[in-house]
């Protein structure tokens, strides 16, 4: 296992399904996509950069695309759920759509290429 499957294997269900799905989304959308920290969460990293995480918090769990601009990009499609100006708030009774999933990855993967240039 790499750092995000060990950290998940720290996770119950159905909190642990909830986010081996966004790690799922991500490396479908991102398959080169690897494991690694960022910011002291485990992370999947494109070009060794922060592509995406998620985390379990008391209340909720996180996703982090590591940008703002990527989260206010989204935003309309955010009216459900609760962000801050670097994470987005869901569980695993309320997820991400997988179409929000998939933009967010997309933005984040396309804004880490664009700055590798």
């Amino acid at each position: 296992m790499g750092v995000v499957g060990d950290y998940l294997s720290t996770i119950d269900s159905p909190d642990r399904v909830a986010l081996e799905r966004v790690y799922a989304i991500a490396r479908d959308v991102v398959p080169e996509a690897e494991e690694g920290m960022s910011y002291g969460m485990a992370a999947l990293l494109h070009r060794g950069k922060g592509l995406v995480a998620t985390v379990r918090a008391k209340r909720f769990l996180s996703l982090y695309p590591y940008s703002g601009a990527v989260i206010a990009s989204v935003s309309a499609a955010l009216g459900d759920f609760e962000t801050t100006p670097g994470s987005v708030h869901y569980s695993a009774d309320h997820p991400l759509p997988d179409a929000v999933l998939r933009r967010i990855v997309e933005a984040r993967r396309d804004e880490i290429d664009a700055k590798a240039r």
